[in-house]
């Protein structure tokens, strides 16, 4: 049987850093992870990320959801990645930021992989400042927040480093409430250890498999956003500090004058964190979030 760990958790949280620390982990025990990510559109820059270590098998599905019209996709990706690798140890599933776990992990239960994969549970990564402002989300975005933390099974508070000592204390107090059967552990850049995980699901035979309103309907689109020509990096950071609060989460990779290869440019909730590269990625930017259809950039 192979473990199968699914992590939750809304755009921007940090399910990435939470996958590449499992990684990096999993891969110093001497066992061999593979990947399965769901990206939010039909650009792969998370998969692109996690994709360097070459010697991790990695399927994606891009532009669908893993749950609800998604499944069929997911069964035949995850049929592929148990049919190409015969020594996988543990399947590490990130889901797009915008589905519902228990329908993500509904998912994942075929009859194609019953004897073959042993779900051990939903590691959902909550950002604590978004908590403490989800108010400030519409309703039905809200909704989708609260029920992926609703629904772990370890839920990890992240980006503490942001917080005060109340406000973090407020927080730990409010998760717990809301969700009281999940352990919470304070992380910052979702820095875990794998054996913790392991450890604290490993009486969770049985991970929920409940009904509730799908998701699929939601008002999130994602918009792509190509460069021909290297950016002004001040010119484009004050273009993203212009930007809606409806704007949730930008990745991809921004050519910059002055250098040779385009930057990993991320954004969430207000913060922007760019990172050098040393290949030469194609220069695009994925822009997820409400009613983003006329965001344009004009310095291109």
């Amino acid at each position: 049987m192979i473990d199968v760990y699914l992590l939750s958790g809304f755009l921007g949280s940090g399910k990435t850093s939470l996958l590449k620390n499992l990684i990096s982990q999993l891969k110093e025990e001497g066992k061999k992870p593979a990947i399965f990510m769901n990206e939010f559109g039909s650009i792969s820059i998370d998969s692109d990320t996690v994709g360097k270590e070459k010697d991790i098998p990695l399927k994606e599905l891009l532009n669908g959801c893993i749950c609800c019209t998604g499944s069929e996709k997911t069964e035949a990706q995850l049929q592929g990645l148990l049919e190409e690798n015969d020594d996988i140890d543990v399947i590490l599933i990130e889901t797009t930021g915008a589905a519902h776990p228990v329908e993500a992990l509904d998912a994942v239960y075929s009859p194609l992989f019953a004897e073959r994969l042993q779900i051990k549970g939903i590691v959902t990564v909550a950002d604590t400042k978004r908590w403490l402002e989800r108010d400030k989300m519409s309703p039905q975005i809200r909704s989708l927040f609260m029920e992926q933390i609703r629904h772990a099974h370890i839920l990890l508070a992240n980006k503490t480093d942001l917080l005060s000592e109340s406000e973090l204390a407020t927080v730990s107090m409010e998760l717990s409430n809301f969700n009281s059967t999940a352990p919470i552990i304070q992380t910052t850049n979702a820095d875990i250890s794998f054996s913790y995980i392991e450890k604290m699901l490993s009486d969770v035979s049985n991970p929920t498999r409940e009904s509730f309103v799908s998701g699929q309907n939601l008002p999130l689109t994602s918009k792509l956003i190509t460069f021909d020509r290297p950016v002004d990096k001040d010119e484009f950071e004050d273009w993203v500090k212009s930007l809606p609060d409806t704007v949730y989460r930008m990745k991809g990779y921004v050519p910059v004058k002055g250098t040779p290869n385009p930057y990993l440019f991320q954004y969430a909730y207000g913060m922007v964190n760019w990172l050098p590269e040393y290949v030469k990625m194609e220069p695009r930017l994925v822009i997820i979030g409400e009613g983003i259809n006329q965001i344009e950039y004009d310095g291109l």
